[in-house]
């Protein structure tokens, strides 16, 4: 059934998109938890600088070496921040690319849920029309069988179940309609000579004929 088919896809699809989105859920949490190590880990050198250059400022400091040393490293706290916001910036960078990735997928997931819902209704009323048609049709070859005589019947869905399902064909240009071969001219031959009665068989596929008005059978 093609829409089975297109919902199998569908289903294949949303399948593949929520394992990414999985994916990209665990991504985002932990670019989250980075940058907030990031955040922290600036205004842990922020807040020492900042208590270094009060000193410096307040005097407290009188031993010329120790202030030496001070200065020097407010200096080198002032590269680790410039070090530690670029670090912080590339966090960022990279936590907003998933999380816009993070966005669209959410929303593809949504589309494809209301995708589903749809095909899925599509495909429920298709298959209860084809129910529908199939308990017509039994119906209908019920009604038809009854005027079959038994043994023939019998032969006909003994064919049909070795055959896939197809258990006649209908001879037309001298062709059989089953297995779409030409029936030979001896066979042929045969066939016109045959009583309007006498079932015919395919000597190749050996399905049961039906004449119709272009067998191409001679005429008496």
């Amino acid at each position: 059934m093609p829409e089975q088919v297109a919902l199998d896809a569908l289903a294949e699809r949303r399948t593949d998109v929520s394992a990414r989105h999985g994916h990209l859920q665990t991504e985002v949490a932990d670019l989250a938890r980075e940058q907030r190590k990031a955040d922290a880990d600036v205004e842990q050198v922020k807040t020492r600088r900042e208590r270094n250059q009060q000193r410096i400022a307040a005097g407290v400091v009188g031993d010329p070496k120790q202030l030496q040393a001070m200065q020097h490293e407010t200096e080198t706290l002032a590269r680790r921040i410039s070090d530690l916001e670029d670090a912080e910036l590339e966090v960022m960078e990279r936590l907003e690319t998933a999380q816009n990735e993070l966005d669209r997928l959410t929303q593809e997931l949504a589309d494809l849920d209301e995708q589903l819902v749809a095909k899925e209704k599509e495909r429920d009323e298709v298959a209860q029309d084809i129910a529908e048609k199939q308990t017509d049709a039994l119906a209908e070859r019920e009604k038809l069988a009854a005027d079959i005589p038994a043994n023939l019947l019998a032969v006909y869905d003994r064919l049909r179940d070795q055959s896939g399902g197809v258990g006649v064909g209908a001879l037309h240009h001298k062709r059989c309609g089953a297995c779409q071969l030409e029936v030979g001219a001896a066979d042929l031959a045969r066939m016109t000579a045959a009583p309007p009665d006498e079932v015919l068989r395919c000597e190749e596929c050996n399905r049961i004929l039906v004449r119709t008005p272009e067998s191409g059978l001679a005429k008496s």
